[in-house]
């Protein structure tokens, strides 16, 4: 299926999770924010969290300084 991640197309599994996707990423060892559908998703529910085809995600990666 076809999901939109940060703006741009993107093919993933048809039963994918969140987490599926974070780690098809790599950003699994980073701390970042996910965002489907204009919804936080917990990082507490991404291994459960069914993605959709068609889903608008946004990923924002924290970035730390001072």
């Amino acid at each position: 299926m076809i999901v939109t991640v940060n703006g741009q197309a993107l093919k993933i599994d048809n039963s994918a999770t969140a987490k599926d996707l974070i780690s098809q990423l790599n950003f699994q060892d980073q701390r970042i924010a996910l965002e489907v559908n204009e919804s936080i998703i917990p990082k507490s529910e991404h291994s459960e969290f069914e993605l959709n085809e068609n889903d608008q995600i946004e990923i924002i990666k924290a970035v730390g300084g001072g």
